[in-house]
């Protein structure tokens, strides 16, 4: 099998992880040759605008590319990373001429994060859906008004044009690119190597339930969320939080909406179906016993509320890990 070769823009003022996220999960994908001994699926060539290193933001890692956009070989796979160096004119302007240029040529363009700012600058996602970290999703709207951004998902696909959110986010749609190539277990076994999920379920706002309330409440809320994590099997009723709190219900229901935006029930809810994904990817509880480790009172309460807040039921979330029990075996 002849490997597939994936191009990594480089540019000044890149997000670090973009660009290494991705390179890595590539890096780890193996195919069998004839012999039935691992090979290389992929071969990673970083682009720079020029043969200059150029260093990333904020981390300060310094990069050397193999070569240069104008000397780039052909590719099979583009990813654009992102970062404030391509939001600089300059830059995107070279990226985005050059994507102009260039992508009829690639069978997949993708962009992590910001790195949609090049893709969407060069028009190859007019009226098509896209994402982008959402802390910048409603700037690139507003530049990109002709792109169709749902600034929740984690990656999206739109014909031969992959975009994803965040940084981290570039991990999970590489390992859904090596999944068209290779197929799932090959991408498993990606994602136990560099010990990630190999599908996240739900989109951008899900993951940090407890750091967000944290960071929006400055009083005696601040240290309620670690607490209500570590005692899910507890009695944690409106009633019995408020308590804590040391307020009334109905002033502590108040406070709480003002803190977070959310009632009580529903942040409550949320960490316990969290920790129960968690638990379920383990397999060493039954889903009666995850339900009730996390504080449902019956397996079929916890059905509803898992189905409900992720889209599928506790079981079908758990086949997600069973390929990789068979992968291992």
């Amino acid at each position: 099998m002849t490997m597939r070769r994936v191009g990594m823009i480089g540019f000044e003022g890149l997000t670090a992880l973009d660009l290494v996220g991705p390179s890595e999960a590539f890096a780890n994908a193996y195919v069998e040759d004839a012999g039935g001994k691992p090979q290389r699926a992929y071969e990673i060539v970083v682009l720079g605008l020029t043969r200059q290193c150029f260093t990333a933001a904020d981390s300060g890692l310094v990069f050397r590319p193999h070569t240069t956009l104008e000397r780039a070989p052909e590719l099979d796979t583009l990813v654009v990373p992102g970062g404030p160096g391509l939001r600089e004119p300059a830059t995107q302007a070279q990226v985005a001429g050059w994507l102009k240029q260039r992508a009829g040529r690639i069978r997949r363009v993708a962009s992590v994060c910001t790195g949609l700012y090049g893709v969407a600058a060069a028009g190859l996602l007019d009226g098509r859906r896209a994402t982008t970290h959402w802390a910048h999703a409603a700037d690139a709207q507003r530049r990109f008004p002709r792109v169709r951004l749902e600034p929740d998902a984690l990656y999206i696909k739109d014909g031969k044009f992959y975009s994803s959110a965040g940084i981290t986010a570039g991990i999970d749609l590489a390992l859904t690119l090596i999944e068209e190539d290779l197929g799932p277990r090959a991408a498993l076994a990606v994602a136990r190597e560099l010990v990630v999920y190999l599908k996240r379920p739900g989109g951008q706002e899900q993951f940090s339930e407890p750091l967000r309330f944290q960071t929006q409440s400055a009083d005696r809320f601040a240290d309620l969320a670690a607490w209500v994590a570590g005692h899910l099997r507890q009695d944690l009723s409106v009633e019995a939080l408020a308590a804590r709190a040391c307020l009334c219900p109905r002033h502590f229901t108040r406070r709480f909406k003002k803190a977070l935006g959310t009632t009580p029930a529903d942040f409550v809810e949320r960490l316990r179906l969290d920790e129960a994904r968690r638990r379920l990817s383990a397999h060493g509880e039954t889903i009666e016993e995850v339900a009730d480790s996390v504080g449902f009172h019956s397996g079929d309460a916890f059905r509803r509320a898992f189905e409900r807040r992720f889209g599928v039921t506790p079981s079908g979330y758990r086949e997600r890990f069973v390929l990789g029990r068979a992968a291992a075996g």
